[in-house]
């Protein structure tokens, strides 16, 4: 009697473990960026559409947003992130240097691995009060300036790499650059965690005149507080954000998600994806989507990080690290 209770409790045991492995195999956890929330939630409503009428089977997406950096450190120290994407490809390397994702994971998909991408601009109150129109107005006196922290965000580090290369790219030193990042960090009050928090801030908190964020950001402002409330401002000069994507090695291979995880990342290229990324501001990688959006991707003279820094990585080193350029041009307060 005893042997068949237990041989009842083992078959038990082994149906509930097999039924939650086939529900670890049909969800997925994408692990994103802070403004990036409002898109994911119409792309994955898209994804799972296309995936049931092509293959006939049903999957769940589950999403999990905060800064792009606290992310990234989130999934390294154990969250079961099946797929990563994010706002800068530091925050990819950075797992991949623990072989969380693939070394090579900028081959694995195409345009290195970003389906989209973005810039920096301003968004200021309504009817735009203190005039602001280009990057010299954030270092006036008067002007206090929403932002990113640089070591919590890939919102935050574009945000100050595009000050940085502003000045570059209109005949500044690397000297005359940080002069000029350092004043516009004085006027920053306070420092957001993400991309969304910034926006709280700004919105909510009602602190600050202008806030520097993602162009998408415009989208969902309007979206969730209604048209108006804010002034888009694009500056003269900005900066190209690649969004790269990658599948994560070391869940998938627990959980047999690969195969998804593959299909969920490359439906990001899809003309379907394509349009969802573009009617929220995100920048599509497809040439005929990104034209046929012209009226909301305004003309700004973008530059790329390896303009004037090498690369995100080396960026990172020499700026946002530890000690570096950032933690010597600002205090916290």
């Amino acid at each position: 009697m005893k042997f068949k209770q237990n041989m009842t409790l083992a078959l038990a045991a082994i149906g509930l473990t097999a039924t939650t492995f086939v529900s670890a195999q049909t969800t997925l956890l994408n692990a994103s960026y802070d403004v990036a929330r409002e898109f994911y939630k119409d792309y994955n409503t898209a994804f799972v559409a296309n995936y049931k009428k092509t293959t006939g089977k049903d999957v769940k997406i589950d999403q999990s947003h905060g800064g792009s950096s606290a992310q990234a450190r989130a999934v390294n120290d154990g969250l079961d992130a099946d797929v990563v994407t994010m706002n800068t490809t530091t925050d990819v390397d950075f797992l991949a240097s623990s072989g969380i994702v693939a070394k090579d994971w900028a081959k694995r998909f195409p345009h290195n691995a970003a389906p989209t991408s973005s810039t920096m601009l301003f968004l200021t109150r309504n009817g735009n009060p203190k005039n602001i129109k280009d990057w010299n107005d954030l270092v006036k006196p008067d002007v206090k300036v929403i932002v990113v922290n640089p070591k919590t965000g890939g919102n935050g580090r574009m945000a100050y790499l595009a000050a940085w290369g502003y000045v570059r790219k209109t005949g500044g030193t690397d000297a005359q650059a940080a002069e000029f990042v350092g004043k516009l960090f004085k006027n920053v009050p306070v420092l957001a965690k993400g991309g969304r928090d910034a926006t709280t801030i700004f919105l909510q908190r009602n602190i600050g005149d202008v806030l520097i964020t993602f162009e998408s950001e415009v989208v969902s402002v309007d979206r969730e507080f209604g048209a108006g409330k804010v002034d888009a401002i694009h500056p003269s000069v900005s900066i190209i954000a690649e969004n790269p994507v990658a599948v994560v090695e070391r869940s998938v291979a627990k959980k047999g998600t690969a195969e998804l995880a593959k299909a969920y990342l490359t439906y990001l290229y899809s003309d379907e994806a394509q349009e969802i990324a573009a009617k929220h501001g995100i920048r599509p990688s497809n040439p005929k989507i990104l034209a046929k959006y012209s009226s909301t991707f305004k003309p700004i003279q973008l530059f790329a990080v390896s303009d004037y820094f090498g690369s995100l990585t080396e960026a990172q080193k020499v700026h946002f690290n530890d000690g570096g350029q950032f933690d010597k041009l600002y205090t916290v307060k």
